[in-house]
């Protein structure tokens, strides 16, 4: 934002540009630039004209000589026809640079000397109007520097104002952070309105129908109006500050703006149908023309501004062509109103409009400022286009905002700060920034935070407004209070780095993705409802997802178009699911808005191995991600983890399995996820290949399962007994089946599958399984015998059981 040093001055005693540019830098208003006005006009003074005569030589010249304030007239040859003797005009004396770089001289033309340039508007840079001479007030004394004359020097900062600061989009916001700063008295300005007979509410109606988009709404009437030009006094403080002039009535509105930070707006109350104005959200199929000249389709959640017959105007953003001021106006309706942040931010993004209106109101503006700044316009536009003002304030407030009350024990700033921070200080800080004292006690006492302070809702922001005021660098360099224990990492965190090494072990890549997905993703991989976004980034972004898969398939298309053809990535994240006993919009039992899981998803596609000289190209298949996740499993210390057939419905039939923790603590097992062969029409959504392998895990069971202390255990110290088992048993029986019965003998330490045969001598659907198991007694050496009986109750145990029904094969 540009702020005038020159209007500033007039609301705060300020001290040199450059130390205020450099005192607001550090209380968090950074200054981007700093532009001197008016030092191009170094050697152009006023000048009298003394005397015009036509030019000898050429028609359309004319010799005149001017009182420059010199001890002689100058002569000076001029081609303008608009001027009088005796007028004042701006003349560029000898040596004078105009701001187009053109350099005065002396110079002869068609053979009469001429010391000067008598100039335009346009030659000093001041307007485009180059119709004729500049013709300046005629009370002017000759040999006056022209910006001292036009009031042109000025120093224009640009101010760097951030989004939760919406209080300082304005002069006078701006004036409050150096009267608080510098300990000089703020002098605000104040409204010399003076009122007519005839009250404004027999003139105009006002009605709010969505009081939860429009707090307040108030207006005031100005008859009698004529529409011209501004002053030029108004039209070079606005230009100054990028804000073009355009009449005397819009000027008005546009000042206050800039003078106040609150927007307002001006209809011609003629063309108000009905006049009535109704402040309501836009109708289904409505539509209206804009300012600017575009008719915009309105959408249901729009708020308008408008009369008995359409919308007039959007609601803190632009108002509508059908109303706007012309020429002909001659009764003023000014709008002075307080919208939702977030009902004018939707507007201005839906339609793509962002004006200086929208870019306060959507950051939030002052509500105890609306009358305040309609009473200040009113007063303008009476005073600019000789209108008058009618009795009384059109007030609807149907939501009044509570103003925040802040508890501040004087001894925090202290403690957050690390500085000594007397309660005289923390008080006159707080009083200069308009922060009421209430609730005084001997420790602590409460603070009423100001209307326009929208930033402020807790101690520490408190805080932040003592130090910031005092200067950040007040803050002294202190070492760090070190800890006398140092705390261990929290569970949570320790498995889950454990679970990531692991897979990067494996040869995975961690991906973060957008919680949003597209809509068709989201339903080809899960036929859980999603929860759609209200108004999303785009349609690719549309829902929150209920799976990993679809943003992790979505990774590994890319990088396959890209030719990346080996992928190994995952991701830990949550997922997003409507209660189940709620709309999508309805908040659950527990008060949040969705349900949330946590979530260990990855996808795996290409070789098993990177291809090199010594390496094949065999491809990855589903025992990789079988490996890879039970290095997981090994690293959170979970112990057997069974794999059994059948899974998610976005998996292959043929190779799809759910991984399954065997009955814990509460007796009962637990299904940690799926992984497999992605589904070929899952594949084919995501325009994938075949042999695209996923999985999903429940992060959550897999962290309440989690070890992530070890359990000590010796080194044996007695030898072990190792025997070799080979059974014959079905092809439907699984290995996980026939291992899980061989682990109930007690004697077994371990046991591992080393071989699996099917073929002659087999029968058909048959299948041979060779176990290595190790025997062991912690206590003493185990005997042949002991080993022998053991391994025979194994041998039994796997016949009797009639889910295995195993054979010991023969040869």
């Amino acid at each position: 934002m540009r702020i005038s040093y020159k209007w500033l001055s007039e609301y705060v005693d300020l001290p040199p540009a450059e130390e205020l540019a450099c005192r607001l830098t550090a209380v968090g208003f950074e200054i981007e630039a700093i532009e001197r006005v008016g030092g191009g006009l170094a050697g152009v003074v006023t000048a009298r004209i003394l005397s015009s005569e036509p030019h000898a030589n050429a028609e359309k010249l004319s010799v005149t000589r001017v009182d420059a304030g010199g001890a002689e007239p100058l002569q000076v040859v001029c081609g303008a026809k608009n001027y009088r003797v005796g007028d004042v005009v701006p003349l560029a004396t000898v040596g004078a640079k105009l701001p187009g770089g053109l350099e005065i001289k002396k110079a002869k033309l068609r053979g009469v000397d001429s010391f000067g340039m008598l100039c335009s508007a346009r030659e000093l840079g001041l307007s485009a109007d180059a119709s004729g001479l500049l013709i300046l007030d005629g009370g002017l004394a000759p040999g006056r520097p022209i910006a001292d004359a036009l009031g042109l020097e000025d120093v224009l900062l640009e101010v760097n104002v951030t989004p939760n600061r919406p209080d300082a989009l304005s002069h006078l916001g701006i004036a409050r952070e150096v009267s608080a700063l510098l300990g000089a008295p703020l002098k605000p300005p104040r409204a010399a309105l003076r009122e007519a007979s005839g009250s404004a509410s027999a003139a105009v109606r006002v009605r709010v129908e969505a009081p939860a988009k429009c707090g307040r709404y108030a207006a005031r009437v100005v008859e009698g109006v004529k529409i011209g030009p501004s002053p030029e006094w108004l039209a070079r403080r606005l230009e100054s500050c990028g804000v073009r002039s355009i009449s005397n009535v819009v000027d008005a509105t546009n000042f206050v703006l800039l003078e106040l930070g609150h927007p307002l707006h001006a209809f011609d109350l003629d063309k108000v149908a009905g006049a009535e104005i109704v402040v309501r959200t836009a109708r289904p199929g409505e539509r209206m023309t804009t300012l600017d000249g575009k008719e915009r389709a309105l959408d249901p959640d729009d708020l308008v501004i408008a009369d008995r017959d359409r919308a007039s105007a959007l609601a803190g953003v632009m108002g509508g062509g059908d109303s706007e001021i012309s020429a002909a106006t001659t009764r003023v309706l000014v709008e002075s109103a307080w919208f939702a942040p977030a009902t004018v931010r939707r507007t201005s993004k839906r339609h793509g409009l962002h004006t200086e209106a929208s870019h306060r109101f959507e950051r939030g503006a002052d509500q105890g400022m609306v009358l305040a700044a309609l009473d200040r316009c009113a007063a303008l536009v009476a005073e600019l286009a000789g209108g008058t003002v009618r009795e009384g304030v059109v007030d609807v407030f149907p939501r009044p905002l509570e103003r925040a009350r802040v508890r501040l024990s004087f001894d925090r700033p202290a403690a957050l700060l690390g500085m000594p921070v007397s309660r005289a200080d923390a008080e006159r800080v707080l009083r200069g920034l308009g922060f009421e004292e209430q609730d005084a006690g001997a420790d602590a006492a409460t603070f009423v935070v100001p209307s326009w302070r929208v930033d402020v809702s807790g101690e520490e922001d408190l805080v932040e407004e003592i130090v910031r005021t005092q200067g950040y660098d007040a803050i002294p360099e202190t070492v760090p209070a070190l800890a006398g224990v140092t705390p261990s990492r929290p569970r949570q965190t320790e498995a889950l780095d454990r679970a990531r090494e692991a897979l990067e072990a494996a040869g995975f890549s961690e991906a973060v993705n957008f919680s949003f997905v597209a809509a068709r993703d989201a339903a080809a991989v899960s036929a859980e409802p999603a929860i759609a976004l209200q108004n999303p980034i785009s349609a690719e972004l549309a829902v929150m997802r209920t799976s990993l898969l679809p943003s992790l398939l979505r990774n590994a298309g890319h990088n396959l178009r890209q030719r990346v053809e080996d992928l190994r990535l995952y991701e830990a994240a949550r997922t997003y699911a409507p209660h189940p006993a709620c709309a999508a919009p309805e908040r659950g039992p527990d008060g949040a808005p969705a349900r949330e899981a946590w979530r260990l998803g990855g996808v795996l596609t290409g070789r098993r191995s990177p291809l090199g000289w010594s390496t094949g190209s065999e491809p990855a298949d589903f025992y990789d991600l079988k490996a890879a996740l039970e290095g997981v499993f090994e690293a959170l210390g979970l112990g057997a983890v069974e794999l059994r057939g059948g899974g998610a419905p976005w998996l292959h039939p043929r190779s799809a399995a759910t991984a399954v923790l065997p009955a814990g603590p509460d007796g009962a097992a637990l299904e940690l996820g799926s992984l497999g062969e992605l589904h070929p029409s899952v594949a084919a959504a995501f325009e994938l290949p075949r042999g695209v392998f996923a999985f999903e895990l429940d992060l959550t069971a897999l962290v309440e399962r989690a070890r992530v202390v070890p359990a000590y255990r010796p080194v044996p110290r007695f030898p072990a007994v190792l025997r070799d088992l080979a059974v014959v048993v079905a092809e439907p029986v699984p290995a996980a089946a026939v291992l899980a019965r061989v682990r109930a003998e007690p004697l077994v330490e371990d046991v591992a599958l080393f071989d699996v045969y099917r073929g002659a001598p087999l029968p058909a659907g048959r299948k041979n399984l060779a176990l290595a198991i190790r025997y062991r007694l912690p206590e003493r050496t185990l005997t042949d015998a002991e080993a022998d009986a053991a391994h025979a109750r194994i041998l039994e145990r796997l016949a009797a059981d009639p889910a295995v029904r195993a054979e010991l094969r023969s040869s």
